[in-house]
C-alpha cells in the first residue's frame, strides 16, 4: 500500500500531519458553516436534517443539543436513537463510530487528536489522530472526557466528570480521573429490554 500523500490522508491514516493544510482548513470551514446553521436551527427536523449533512452517517431518532461542536462532522458516525446533551464537543481528526442507543450527558467531550510530545515537532505543527468507538447502549455521564483511540463496549456506563484514557469492557461502570473499573454488569435480557 502507497503510502499517504496529502495531509488529509495523512490524517486519516493515523500518521503525522499538519492541520494547518488548506484542505483542512476547507473541510474544517464547511464544518463550522453547518454548525452555526445546527445549533442556531430550533426545528428538530431541520437539525436532523442539517446533521445528516455534517455527520458522514448519522441513524434515525437523533437529538442533538446545541452547542454542538466538532472539527470535520464527516468522520462522525452514528447509529439510532443517539442523545447528545448540551455543549459537547468531538475532535473528530479520526474517525468516532457510535453505536445504536447511546446518551452523552452535558459537556462530554471525545478527542481523536493526539498531539507529539516531542517538542520539535509540536513546534512543526505536527499532530496525529486515532479513532474512538463506542458501542451499543452506552451512557457518558456530564462532563466526562474519552481521550484518543478508546473503546467502550456495549451497555457501558461513565461516570460524570470522568477521564476515558483505555478501553472500557462491555457492560462495566467506569468513573474517576483516569477512569477506573467501579464494576463489571453483564447485562440480562427481561422480557426483551436489557437490564443493567
Amino acid at each position: 500500500m502507497p503510502s499517504p500523500r496529502t495531509e488529509k490522508q495523512k490524517m486519516l491514516a493515523g500518521a503525522l500531519y499538519r492541520a494547518s493544510d488548506e484542505e483542512l482548513v476547507t473541510d474544517r470551514t464547511r464544518a463550522a458553516a453547518l454548525l452555526r446553521e445546527l445549533n442556531a436551527e430550533s426545528d428538530p427536523a431541520l437539525r436532523r436534517a442539517t446533521l445528516a449533512r455534517l455527520f458522514g452517517r448519522i441513524g434515525s431518532n437523533a437529538n442533538v443539543m446545541p452547542v454542538f461542536a466538532c472539527d470535520y462532522g464527516f468522520n462522525i458516525v452514528a447509529g439510532h436513537n443517539l442523545f447528545i446533551n448540551y455543549n459537547c464537543v468531538m475532535l473528530d481528526c479520526a474517525p468516532i463510530v457510535i453505536g445504536d442507543d447511546v446518551q452523552l450527558g452535558p459537556a462530554v467531550q471525545i478527542y481523536t487528536a493526539h498531539h507529539p510530545l516531542d517538542a520539535a515537532a509540536r513546534r512543526e505543527g505536527l499532530e496525529s489522530a486515532s479513532p474512538v468507538t463506542i458501542g451499543d447502549n452506552v451512557w457518558i455521564g456530564g462532563a466526562a472526557v474519552i481521550c484518543p483511540g478508546v473503546a467502550i463496549g456495549d451497555d457501558a456506563v461513565i461516570g460524570a466528570g470522568s477521564v476515558v484514557t483505555r478501553d472500557v469492557p462491555a457492560g462495566a461502570e467506569v468513573a474517576g480521573n483516569p477512569a477506573r473499573i467501579l464494576q463489571e454488569v453483564v447485562p440480562r435480557r427481561d422480557a426483551g429490554r436489557t437490564i443493567a
